[in-house]
């Protein structure tokens, strides 16, 4: 496989789990989050979109940096299955908060969804320091993300 595609497929993917996540997410944001108690570190809802849209592109290029490494690489394997498993815990959050409308549930996800990213962090940062480096505001997020999650789901119970 060419770099070039190499890198479309890493940014892509990323991408493509946002878009399905945000499919999740439309009816959810429109209809019952707003009614929701929310805490006051709430961002306004037109933050999300944005940030969303950059981790995704940053998770891609990571995910690139790692690939590039070969895939022959044990440790690359490792660590590219991990990154893809994280990601499949982060298209599923969107399902169980928004689409099931269920906060609590959601917050048991996004722990697990955080400590994947931790993971993936340590293994992309063994194969590709950079790598690993710009995992790290998504982690960061995902962090403030859980602890947004905790507070609706107690503002809500």
């Amino acid at each position: 496989m060419t770099t070039s595609l190499k890198f479309l497929t890493s940014v892509a993917v990323p991408l493509s789990v946002g878009g399905l996540s945000g499919i999740a997410t439309a009816r959810g944001v429109q209809e019952w989050y707003p009614a929701l108690a929310k805490p006051q570190f709430n961002p306004p809802s037109w933050v999300f979109g944005p940030v969303w849209t950059l981790l995704y592109l940053m998770m891609g290029v990571a995910a690139f940096l790692v690939w590039q490494k070969g895939w022959n690489d044990e440790a690359v394997r490792a660590a590219l299955a991990l990154f893809l498993v994280q990601l499949a815990l982060n298209g599923l959050w969107s399902v169980l908060f928004f689409g099931m409308r269920s906060p609590g549930w959601a917050f048991a996800e996004i722990v697990v969804l955080w400590l994947s990213i931790a993971a993936t962090v340590v293994l992309f940062w063994r194969v590709v320091a950079v790598a690993g480096m710009i995992m790290l505001p998504y982690a960061a997020w995902v962090g403030f993300a859980g602890v947004l999650n905790g507070s609706i789901w107690l503002l809500n119970r």
